[in-house]
């Protein structure tokens, strides 16, 4: 008896499927400080860019020493009129709370109870491991919000990066840029746009 053998026909290709019905989790700045507000970030750092919940690792203690001089600098600079606020949200737009470390508003602190900021005449980061998220994510979107004085404490490179003259991008991809960077060393200082009568010294900054 002989065998025949046959070659088993071609298995078929699976028919094409639709993509699967699932998307990301955006959240609101209003959710986002809602939840804050409940507790749920109790002991963490995150922030909220383009309604995607980004988290920082503990605050070790060079960072904390530096938004410390850098409120104290800034409280001495700027003087009455003007509220210097730790870590507060800012609710940069509707899908974006970068929580700064050090921001800056008009106004005496009691004038501004009751409402997150929107805006600030000056924000500062303090950087030591987030140079990139604070360069280029958190500038976007400082930028895109007309703050038009921005700072980077940057505590590895031992300088102060000043960021100024926010402007549109394109309009395919929206948003706005800083258009001037300067890096100061610490034998520098700097003049705050909406102080110019005050000096800080980069030196009085750093830890």
């Amino acid at each position: 008896m002989s065998a025949v053998l046959t070659t088993p026909p071609p298995t078929p290709a699976p028919a094409p499927r639709a993509p699967d019905a699932v998307t990301p989790r955006l959240w609101t700045a209003d959710e986002f400080n809602h939840l804050g507000s409940l507790g749920f970030f109790e002991g963490r750092r995150p922030f909220l860019i383009d309604g995607v919940i980004w988290e920082q690792g503990p605050m070790n203690e060079p960072h904390a020493d530096g938004v410390t001089l850098v409120n104290e600098a800034l409280r001495a600079a700027f003087g009455p009129g003007w509220t210097v606020r730790v870590q507060p949200p800012l609710n940069a737009d509707k899908m974006s709370n970068p929580f700064p470390d050090v921001v800056v508003i008009p106004g005496d602190f009691r004038s501004n109870l009751g409402r997150h900021p929107k805006t600030a005449a000056l924000v500062v980061e303090v950087c030591d491991t987030t140079f990139t998220t604070d360069t280029a994510v958190k500038a976007e979107r400082y930028a895109t919000a007309g703050i038009r004085d921005y700072w980077v404490l940057d505590l590895e490179g031992r300088q102060l990066l000043v960021f100024r003259d926010p402007q549109p991008l394109p309009a395919t991809l929206g948003g706005a840029a800083y258009r001037t960077r300067r890096v100061l060393g610490p034998a520098d200082t700097i003049v705050p746009l909406a102080a110019p009568s005050a000096t800080v010294a980069v030196a009085d900054l750093l830890p």
